[in-house]
């Protein structure tokens, strides 16, 4: 649990102070709610369903993004 604080933590500060990570963060943010919508939807066109990929994949790669700078930043103030 504590752990999970932390990363809470350094991902607010990140949030803040860090340009690139906001910006992954925010369209991280877009991607979720997009996919949200399309979650209500009684059935997918096949173009909505290649949409929900597409989000789905490059939310994925967004999340590794921010957990690369999450890395990085560990790294730099851990020693």
């Amino acid at each position: 649990m504590q752990g999970e604080a932390i990363e809470s933590t350094l991902k607010e500060r990140l949030f803040d102070s860090d340009d690139e990570f906001r910006r992954l963060a925010m369209e991280h943010k877009s991607h979720s709610e997009r996919l949200e919508q399309l979650s209500v939807k009684p059935f997918l066109n096949d173009s909505e369903k290649l949409e929900e990929v597409t989000l789905k994949k490059k939310k994925l790669h967004l999340k590794d993004q921010m957990q690369s700078i999450i890395n990085r930043y560990r790294e730099a103030f851990s020693g």
